[in-house]
């Protein structure tokens, strides 16, 4: 399933064009996700409010007739309790690998964290051009700016304040991004928003839909895998089991009669219609996996 084309014409003298990575890094919850969904003008990372939704790095592709900007969503900066979390550290730290610009994404609200500071520390021992973004100043437009950025390591080469809900120094921000993006031919084709396959998107929408509708300890005890995608010329047809960790957790997931996963299965072919534009029929089954988070061969059929 091709993604809808963008219409332009991408120049591929390297001479005139500038093409790069940019990952956006920070602790849980941030907006990290809204911010590159923003950008991309289409929801590429799932999003909910509570923390730890992402659990990979996602890459979205922003183009222009002059850039070709690949945003790398990230898990949120962590201190791994279980094996899963580990994995997602991981990813973290891989994510700062040879990109050309860092993101470090915060909230204005109770900055500096444990956690602000931790990630701080880590960005002083990179040579990579950085950017430091407060978020959320949609709910905070008074700060004082001035006590904020005075935490800030030399590292970081700019900073911005910023509203990922509203958009508001959005187009301050993306002139800075494309300055720091090196002169380059374009990485990926011009009609890409993803490297990522639609079964990876479809997995993240319904794993979405389980944030959506669920507190506490479902969303972060189940994992979706797509067992079939197949793609007709009329719809797409998707089988997807969700792993849970325990047999208590299952009536809490289906619900009285199947009202809750009904609800979880309306919404994934919902978001999915959309993304895919054509019908979606989505097929959930449930299925105990205990202790998934920490064992290898688990987190390895899910990608990890």
């Amino acid at each position: 399933m091709a993604f809808p084309p963008f219409v332009f014409l991408i120049m591929n003298n390297s001479a005139n064009f500038k093409s790069g990575f940019v990952t956006i890094i920070g602790k849980p919850n941030t907006g990290k996700s809204t911010l590159m969904n923003l950008i991309l003008g289409e929801k590429i990372s799932i999003t909910s409010p509570k923390p730890q939704t992402t659990r990979y790095a996602i890459k979205g592709i922003w183009n222009t007739s002059e850039h070709q900007i690949i945003f790398v969503d990230t898990p949120g900066y962590l201190k791994p309790r279980y094996e899963l979390q580990e994995k997602m550290l991981k990813i973290w730290h891989n994510a700062l690998k040879d990109v050309d610009l860092i993101i470090f994404l915060t909230q204005i609200d109770g900055f500096p964290t444990e956690y602000d500071k931790e990630v701080l520390n880590q960005l002083k021992t990179l040579k990579n051009p950085q950017l430091a973004v407060f978020n959320k100043l949609d709910l905070n437009p008074e700060v004082d700016r001035n006590e904020l950025v005075k935490y800030l390591p030399e590292s970081i080469n700019e900073f911005f304040f910023v509203s990922a809900k509203t958009g508001e120094n959005i187009p301050e921000l993306m002139e800075a991004i494309k300055y720091y993006i090196p002169f380059h031919e374009p990485y990926y084709d011009n009609d890409m928003l993803s490297d990522l396959p639609m079964r990876f998107f479809a997995q993240e929408i319904i794993r979405e839909a389980i944030f959506h509708f669920f507190e506490e300890e479902i969303p972060y005890s189940s994992a979706v895998l797509i067992e079939r995608f197949k793609e007709f010329p009329d719809k797409v047809i998707i089988d997807a089991v969700i792993w849970l960790e325990r047999e208590s957790q299952k009536p809490i997931l289906i619900g009285k009669n199947g009202s809750t996963i009904k609800k979880v299965r309306e919404y994934a072919e919902r978001e999915l219609t959309r993304f895919m534009q054509m019908p979606v029929q989505v097929h959930l089954f449930v299925k105990i996996k205990p202790k998934w988070r920490k064992k290898q061969s688990a987190l390895k059929e899910l990608g990890f």
